[in-house]
C-alpha cells in the first residue's frame, strides 16, 4: 500500500476517533445532566415526603395531647365532685363538732 493512502488511512481514523471520543464526551455529559436532574427530583421528592410525615406525626401528637387532655379533665372533674359530695356529706359532721368545742370553750371560761 502506498505510503500517502496509508497516512491518508490514519488520518481517517484518527478523525473517527476524534468524532468517536467527542460523541462519548457529549454522551457523558447528557448523562451527568440527567443524573443531576434525576438526583434533584428525588430529593425535591424526599424533602416533600418528609415534610408530609413530619406535619401527619405532628397532628397525631397533637391528637393524642388533645385526648390525653380531656382525659385528665374528666377525671379531675369526677374527682371534684366526689370530694365536693364527701364534704357536703360531712357538714352536719362538722357542725357538730365546731358546736362541741364551742361548748367546751364556753364551760372552761366559767
Amino acid at each position: 500500500m502506498p505510503r500517502p493512502e496509508v497516512l491518508e488511512r490514519i488520518q481517517s481514523a484518527e478523525e473517527e476517533a476524534d468524532e468517536i471520543v467527542a460523541l462519548a464526551e457529549d454522551d457523558r455529559d447528557e448523562r451527568i445532566a440527567e443524573a443531576r436532574e434525576r438526583a434533584e427530583e428525588i430529593r425535591t421528592d424526599a424533602e416533600a415526603e418528609a415534610r408530609d410525615l413530619k406535619e401527619r406525626r405532628l397532628e397525631e401528637a397533637r391528637d393524642e395531647i388533645d385526648a390525653e387532655c380531656e382525659r385528665v379533665l374528666r377525671e379531675g372533674e369526677q374527682e371534684r365532685e366526689a370530694l365536693a359530695e364527701r364534704a357536703e356529706r360531712r357538714v352536719d359532721e362538722v357542725a357538730e363538732y365546731v358546736v362541741e368545742l364551742f361548748q367546751e370553750d364556753v364551760h372552761a371560761q366559767t
